[in-house]
């Protein structure tokens, strides 16, 4: 079956319409999906190369959390100001001059000495990395109609986790073939200036910059919020749409949960079973790698189920992987040991399956059925903010910390399945708002 096709009654001239459609979604589709691995490529080649850089450099490792931190802050500061401006500006330009000065940095960061001038740069690599997200968010609302977003934008999520593994694999072979371990940034800063340009010359902003109708007009799948005045200045946009919507806190502050829980089992799994519960060295790792694994099916599982047995809706969906993962995390918290390795590989990606899809139905697709078309980088990017902020550094990372430092690994844990609970919670605030729009 063909993602990008459309259903409707053909003739001679909707025949060649659809043809063109088809082959401009396809063209889109395929440039954000790799354009978002080639700036995975550029921003996770630092984490597998710790250990050479930090030693050739002569860094300690207060000063590769600073590095990392001032990455962190940057990253999640600038998606809200990037979603901002992705809202207003040619989205062609904007995430292809992202990458390309991600790239540039690449290039020659690897040569840099002063520790003031490494977090300065890798901060602004942050900030660069933050144009992606809110400028694709907005591509596939143009692109995409409502009811069929969930498939296409889960597909899409599947790209984070491809970016991961490559720049993995690619830091790998480069620490072990290369004469220079600064290829592992100048290799990375190559490949990102080579997709920036592809992504320059594939995407285009919205269907009509290249005479299509609008996809939810062509598609008869109306947008479920519009703007009730034309010509409305941004600020007012945004402070209707965003910062007095309710359903976006609603929204973010999901979010916020999904990612603490995410990244509290992801980040700390290795430890967790090191420490606690006697895996080897080998093995951690392999159960490090089952989660994001696992995550890709379980995403694309759930967007294709929103788009073709709930119209597109995602509330009833969500609520069910939630539920789900919630017996997850305490099965694996539970049983996993070596004596059960079946029943912590299991429970390890029942955790990885369940997470993904709220993560990218939340942070995408719902986001889009409560504010306007018009608004959804800068609410990509709002809730972006929030979640990294608050989800990831001060929640999976600070947080967790100091919870397994204090408490130990089971309040950790407890700690997940709470925020499950409160993001179920808010996901059911948000179901009557879902529902009226899909009824409208």
């Amino acid at each position: 079956m063909n993602i990008f096709r459309f259903s409707f009654q053909k003739n001679e001239d909707s025949v060649l319409l659809q043809k063109r459609y088809m082959s401009w979604r396809i063209r889109t589709f395929l440039a954000v999906y790799i354009g978002y691995c080639g700036f995975y490529l550029t921003r996770k080649n630092l984490s597998p190369a710790l250990h050479i850089f930090s030693e050739e450099l002569g860094i300690d490792v207060i000063d590769l959390g600073i590095i990392t931190a001032a990455f962190s802050v940057t990253y999640g500061i600038g998606k809200f100001f990037c979603g901002i401006l992705a809202d207003r500006v040619n989205i062609r330009f904007f995430i292809a001059s992202g990458l390309l000065l991600s790239s540039v940095i690449n290039l020659f960061y690897g040569s840099l000495q002063n520790k003031a001038l490494l977090v300065f740069f890798w901060g602004l690599n942050g900030f660069c990395q933050a144009i992606a997200s809110p400028s694709i968010a907005k591509t596939l609302v143009y692109w995409f109609s409502p009811s069929e977003r969930a498939e296409k934008w889960t597909w899409w999520g599947s790209s984070q986790t491809v970016g991961t593994l490559l720049a993995g694999a690619l830091v790998a072979f480069l620490l072990k073939y290369s004469p220079d371990w600064r290829a592992v940034f100048y290799v990375p800063g190559l490949l990102g200036i080579l997709v920036s340009v592809y992504m320059f010359c594939s995407l285009r902003d919205k269907p009509v910059s290249v005479g299509l109708p609008p996809v939810e007009e062509y598609h008869n799948d109306p947008l479920p919020v519009v703007l009730e005045k034309k010509n409305v200045s941004q600020w007012n946009t945004l402070k209707k749409y965003i910062f007095i919507n309710p359903y976006i806190w609603y929204l973010s502050i999901a979010l916020c949960c999904i990612y603490f829980v995410r990244l509290s089992t992801l980040d700390w799994i290795v430890k967790f079973l090191y420490d606690m519960r006697g895996f080897d060295k080998v093995q951690v790792v392999w159960f490090y790698n089952i989660m994001p694994l696992f995550g890709v099916p379980g995403g694309i599982l759930g967007g294709y189920i929103v788009t073709h047995f709930f119209k597109g809706r995602c509330a009833p969906v969500i609520l069910i992987y939630l539920l789900i993962l919630l017996f997850a995390i305490y099965g694996f918290y539970t049983f996993a040991s070596p004596a059960h390795m079946g029943l912590t590989c299991l429970f390890a990606a029942a955790i990885g399956f369940f997470v993904e899809a709220p993560k990218i139905l939340i942070g995408g697709v719902m986001l889009s059925r409560v504010t306007v078309q018009e608004a959804m980088a800068s609410a990509d990017g709002f809730s972006s903010m929030v979640s990294y902020l608050f989800g990831t550094a001060l929640g999976a990372n600070l947080g967790a910390a100091l919870l397994i430092d204090k408490w130990g690994w089971g309040v950790l844990y407890g700690a997940c399945a709470v925020c499950v609970i409160f993001a179920i919670f808010f996901v059911l605030i948000t179901w009557k708002k879902e529902t009226s729009v899909t009824n409208s």
